[in-house]
């Protein structure tokens, strides 16, 4: 390892230490450019990935330490790292399964990338999104420690790539609900979209008792949980 122009030597448990802090704030993986910066070599990630290992294989230049506590949204991780976690930002269906908005189960995991980089082909089982106009950054929250678009760029990039408007619906009213967005910040959102867009929005917000005010009143109909 090689620190300001310095090498380093360090011993196996440190690198497996430093490799493990990485990859506690990546869900548990990892990129090979990541461990090879932590002092690893591409053949001793392979020796490690073989069964039994402490790394498993979860992609194209993706490990995944193989002890790691699992969770419901480790693909969604996966497909983040493996689209690049710089530059990628949940969005859509997939955002709306981490806020728990509704219960729509996306079949695909949906990311946002900057619209440069619309020539990339997406992975199996994911599904790429390039919007004319980049994020910006009120619009991007950091959910269960993933890049994810804020409530009201969801539900309406949801609403606009053809989510069923139950679904939809079922999303404004738990978002207003359990405060993670206002009318105002919704109609806010909606300004500039499609009139179709605008439209539902605006007879959303009617449907379940939103004031003149913008303050919000219990749902005239039951939504599910």
């Amino acid at each position: 390892m090689e620190l300001h122009g310095i090498v380093v030597q360090m011993n196996d448990q440190e690198r497996w230490e430093i490799l493990g802090r990485i990859a506690e704030s990546q869900a548990g993986y990892v990129t090979t450019k990541q461990a090879e910066e932590a002092g690893f070599h591409r053949n001793t990630l392979r020796h490690h990935a073989r069964e039994g290992g402490r790394l498993e294989h979860a992609g194209r230049g993706l490990y995944r330490l193989r002890f790691y506590p699992s969770s419901p949204f480790d693909h969604v991780t996966a497909a983040w790292m493996l689209i690049g976690a710089e530059i990628a930002v949940v969005s859509h269906e997939t955002a709306l399964e981490l806020y728990d908005l509704s219960d729509v189960i996306p079949s695909k995991v949906h990311l946002t990338l900057p619209r440069r980089y619309r020539h990339r082909t997406a992975p199996t089982g994911v599904r790429l999104h390039f919007p004319r106009e980049p994020l910006s950054d009120d619009e991007v929250r950091s959910i269960r420690g993933l890049p994810t678009t804020s409530p009201e760029r969801t539900i309406l990039d949801a609403l606009e790539a053809g989510t069923q408007p139950e679904q939809i619906e079922m999303a404004v009213g738990q978002a207003l609900e359990r405060e993670l967005t206002t009318p105002s910040r919704l109609r806010a959102a909606a300004q500039g979209r499609p009139s179709r867009a605008r439209s539902l929005i605006e007879r959303l917000l009617a449907d379940i008792g939103t004031t003149a005010s913008g303050h919000t009143q219990r749902p005239t109909r039951i939504l599910r949980a």
